[in-house]
Parts: structure tokens; C-alpha cells; sequence
């Protein structure tokens, strides 16, 4: 082979490369842009989630989080699907590594301090450390540099005007998205407690799964010096050293059921979990976890399917993390009837994204969700 032609195999393969990397910055961000997308309101919970262990000034903008999240699964949607189908490739990089700039130091920050334990960056579709969090945005940052310094290596498929209409129906498709799975449900669930679940079945822990594994620290003082001892070598027997304070730190993280935060307390504050999840008839489960926040016309409407449910001796309740002052005031406004129980507002949110939600259950498995739009 000489020169010429081992030159042109190396420029071809160079050419692959750079292909192969702009094709996996387009999946990631079409991965990422689309898991948010089909959740636009599990993205805003993660978004207050970090607004609010931010503090400070951050909080005043957790109003703003449900634009925020659709603009932000809306723009990865544009960014990947421009990078896999070469439209406007190169304003494309630049936008994205402005993204990538901002992202990058944002995920180093957040692996450092660990405000939250999930990053969020794909959803609930796949969860993965904060740490892998960046150094998957230093892989990307590195992958978007060199599509922008051999951006002339990239011969688009599309000739301009036909790139520039694919923008707005990238645009279009991502704002769409968000906006029908907001007002009815996910496209595709993965939560724990999508349909076809059996919920105590999710919470049993396996005989052999390990646990958590904590380290104890003791501090004593001693001639005003302070030593730290374990639970194995502190000075239980020699009263000459003075206890001080404790540390328990988590060194190792077992086995989490994939539900464990399931329960149900009635308004007589009796557990009523079991009674629910092992009833052989169907239950109906009204999900509003802030009634202050719920949709009145949803209410009304979930009072129609009680009515039918008490004639068809079907158990029916609402839950809701709200103040039994919040739930008496919601009740004489809407004029609702169906009995009130407690759960916690998390869960409440992770098992439907709407308020109110319905879902119906039969032995204990999910078969049935619905955002209260889809009620009739």
C-alpha cells in the first residue's frame, strides 16, 4: 500500500470515528431527551428536588420548574436528533457544548456534595450514580469538541431548507410529547408501580439479599484530647475517658425492595395497607397527594366512579398527604363524598403523574391507571 492510498484508509477511518461519536452523543441526548419528555412531571419533581436542596434564592424558582422541564427534555430532543441526522450540525454543536459547559461543572458539583442521590438524567428509565453522572458528561463534552473542530468533515444529508424544516418538527414533536403525556399519562412506565405490578409481591425482600452496612464512630476526650474509636476498641471499661459525640456513616448500600414505601392509614389513623393490597375484590385508589393543588373538575369527576363502585360493593379511596383541615376544605368545595386516607406524598406522586389519578387494583396487582382526564 503506499502513501496515498494508507492515507486515504486513515482518513477513512478517522471519518468513522468521528461518525460513531456524533452518533452517541445523539442517541444519549435523544435517550435523555425522550425519558423526560414521556414524564414531564417526574422531571419537574427531580427539578424541585434540586432547586430546593440548593436553597437560598433557588427555591423562589420552583414555580417555574414544569416549563423548565419541558424545555429542557425539548432541547436534548433537538440536540440529539440534529447530531443523528446532520441538520444544522454545527450551530447544533455549539449549542451543545454550551449545554455540556454548563451541565458538566453542575454534575461534578452535585457528585461532590450530593444535595440529591439521583441525578435524574434519564429518569426513572435508567438511574445511575452521580459520579457516572460526570463522567458521562465528560465523555460527551469531549465527543461534542471534536464534532465542532472537524465540523467540515461532516457532509449534511439534507440540503438547507429541508434541514431548517426539520428543526421546527423536532421542536414540535418534543413540545407535543410532553404536553400529551402530561394530560393524560407516561407513554411508557418505569416506575415501580406501572400496570401489570403486583405490589406486595415488589416488597418482599429476598431471604439472601444484603443489607445496609453501617460504620459507628466513637468520639471520647481524655486529658482534653479527643480520639475516635470503634465499637470494637472504645473504652467502655475505663471511666477516665469522657464520651463526647457519635458518627454513623452508611459505607455500603444492600438490597432495596422495589417498592418499600407503600402504606395506607385511614382516617381512624388505622394501618389499613394489607387490608387493601390482599382484598380479593377490586379496589379503586384516588391519587390527590395536595388537594390544594388538584383539579376540582378531576374530583367531581372521580366522585361519579365512587358512586357507581359503592352500588357495585367496590372499595374506594382517596389518598392524599394533605392536613385534615386541607382535605375538609377540599370536600366542602367540591362537594365530594369518598372517604380520605393518608400516604406518603412521594409515593402518591411515583405511582401516577396526575392529581388526581386513579388506579385500580385487583389482589394487589396494578391493572388499571388513569390521569383524571381520561376518566370518562
Amino acid at each position: 500500500m503506499n502513501k496515498k492510498e494508507q492515507s486515504s484508509v486513515q482518513q477513512k477511518t478517522v471519518d468513522v470515528l468521528l461518525n460513531i461519536g456524533r452518533l452517541i452523543v445523539g442517541c444519549v441526548f435523544v435517550f435523555s431527551g425522550f425519558v423526560k419528555a414521556i414524564d414531564p412531571l417526574g422531571s419537574t419533581y427531580k427539578i424541585e428536588d434540586y432547586l430546593n436542596a440548593f436553597g437560598g434564592v433557588f427555591v423562589a424558582f420552583a414555580d417555574f420548574a414544569f416549563p423548565v422541564a419541558i424545555l429542557l427534555s425539548t432541547l436534548e430532543l433537538l440536540i440529539g436528533f440534529n447530531f443523528i441526522f446532520k441538520v444544522l450540525l454545527k450551530p447544533t454543536a455549539y449549542l451543545a457544548f454550551l449545554f455540556m459547559l454548563v451541565m458538566t461543572p453542575l454534575t461534578l458539583y452535585i457528585a461532590l456534595v450530593n444535595p440529591v442521590t439521583d441525578c435524574g438524567c434519564f429518569g426513572d428509565a435508567l438511574v445511575i450514580s452521580n459520579w457516572a453522572t460526570f463522567y458521562k458528561n465528560l465523555v460527551l463534552i469531549v465527543l461534542v469538541i471534536l464534532v465542532l473542530v472537524f465540523n467540515k468533515r461532516f457532509r449534511p444529508y439534507f440540503v438547507m431548507s429541508t434541514q431548517r424544516k426539520a428543526v421546527f418538527v423536532f421542536l414540535a414533536l418534543g413540545v407535543g410529547l410532553s404536553v400529551y403525556c402530561y394530560r393524560h399519562l407516561p407513554l411508557i412506565d418505569f416506575r415501580p408501580y406501572k400496570v401489570g405490578t403486583n405490589i406486595p409481591e415488589s416488597m418482599l425482600r429476598p431471604a439472601d439479599a444484603p443489607s445496609d452496612v453501617y460504620e459507628t464512630t466513637f468520639i471520647y476526650q481524655k486529658n482534653g484530647q479527643q480520639k475516635e474509636f470503634t465499637l470494637e476498641n472504645y473504652p467502655k471499661e475505663d471511666s477516665t475517658w469522657v464520651f463526647v459525640d457519635q458518627k454513623t456513616v452508611l459505607k455500603s448500600e444492600g438490597y432495596k425492595t422495589p417498592i418499600h414505601d407503600f402504606s395506607i392509614v385511614n382516617a381512624q389513623f388505622d394501618d389499613i395497607t394489607e387490608e387493601i393490597l390482599y382484598n380479593p375484590s377490586p379496589v379503586y385508589l384516588l391519587m390527590m397527594y395536595d388537594v390544594t393543588n388538584a383539579s376540582i373538575e378531576g374530583a367531581k369527576e372521580a366522585e361519579k366512579i365512587y358512586q357507581k363502585a359503592l352500588k357495585s360493593g367496590i372499595i374506594f379511596y382517596a389518598l392524599t398527604a394533605s392536613t385534615d383541615d386541607e382535605v375538609k376544605k377540599f370536600v366542602e368545595l367540591t362537594g365530594v363524598s369518598y372517604p380520605f386516607c393518608k400516604t406518603d406524598p412521594i409515593t402518591l406522586k411515583t405511582i401516577v403523574r396526575a392529581n388526581p389519578g386513579l388506579v385500580l387494583l385487583k389482589k394487589g396487582t396494578v391493572v388499571g391507571k388513569w390521569n383524571w382526564r381520561d376518566f370518562n
